[in-house]
């Protein structure tokens, strides 16, 4: 039925969004070393991440009078799975060479907004000295729906298996997951996360940087840990002593540690 005069039905709103953002914290202008360790780290799981916004952030790099090729960065981005959108920080040459290459200049980015960053170096294996500070991990895949219950204790409950393109955040709080977290799904919790089955895909603890957040497992055999931005890929074995059996993984100082339970 056509809308009265006057009543005219709009065929579109204009909302707020608060989009989960992946930033790549730029380290270097020399791309091609940026390449060379985006091939060594991404290169045997091309499909690591699922076509996720990513902001570039320029502050370590801001000093820097080499010339950025946004163009070349944005091409070399895109190759795995990465959709450059938008700049944080940067001075004003920087600036206006991304604005040129289609990049807009994001400067107020909330801790919640900005989910996960890439860094040039992953966290060492348990045995190892203290690695090279990382500041966060990994990829937000598309957020996909999940029966959760809500408890006003400060703790989310995930009571069905998790399949892999799935993710939770469990905003504010600790998470506990009842069934198994399949390969590709992804946990994020501001606190603690508590899986009571086996661990396969990606668990984020202490999202926005709350180091004394812990990862337990009954059966830990993840793709990514990650705690307050210190991660660990499955490319790194983990430990006999806790490969695929009850454990925990902490955060001493700039190392994850992991221990049977």
């Amino acid at each position: 039925m056509p809308a009265a005069p006057g009543h005219a039905r709009a065929s579109f709103d204009l909302k707020s969004a608060n989009l989960p953002l992946i930033a790549v914290v730029l380290k270097t202008p020399n791309l091609a070393a940026l390449a060379k360790e985006l091939e060594s780290r991404f290169g045997d799981t091309p499909d690591f991440f699922d076509h996720d916004p990513v902001v570039i952030q320029l502050t370590q790099v801001e000093a820097d009078d080499q010339p950025i090729g946004f163009q070349v960065l944005t091409t070399l981005l895109r190759q795995y799975r990465m959709l450059p959108i938008g700049i944080h920080g940067g001075n004003p040459a920087q600036k206006e060479a991304a604005k040129a290459a289609g990049l807009i200049d994001m400067p107020d980015i909330s801790s919640a907004a900005v989910m996960s960053e890439v860094v040039p170096q992953a966290a060492a294996p348990v045995a190892a000295p203290a690695p090279t500070p990382a500041q966060a991990a990994m990829a937000s895949a598309p957020p996909a729906t999940a029966a959760a219950t809500s408890l006003p204790a400060g703790t989310m409950v995930i009571d069905k298996p998790l399949r892999s393109g799935q993710q939770v955040y469990a905003r504010g709080s600790d998470l506990v997951v009842l069934s198994v977290v399949s390969f590709g799904a992804e946990i994020i919790a501001d606190g603690s996360i508590h899986v009571y089955a086996p661990l396969r895909g990606r668990a984020i603890a202490g999202a926005r940087g709350n180091a004394q957040a812990r990862i337990f497992s009954t059966c830990l055999e993840p793709q990514l840990i990650s705690i307050a931005g210190i991660y660990r890929t499955s490319e790194i074995a983990l430990p006999e002593a806790v490969q695929g059996k009850p454990a925990q993984v902490r955060l001493v100082g700039e190392s994850l540690v992991m221990e049977p339970l």
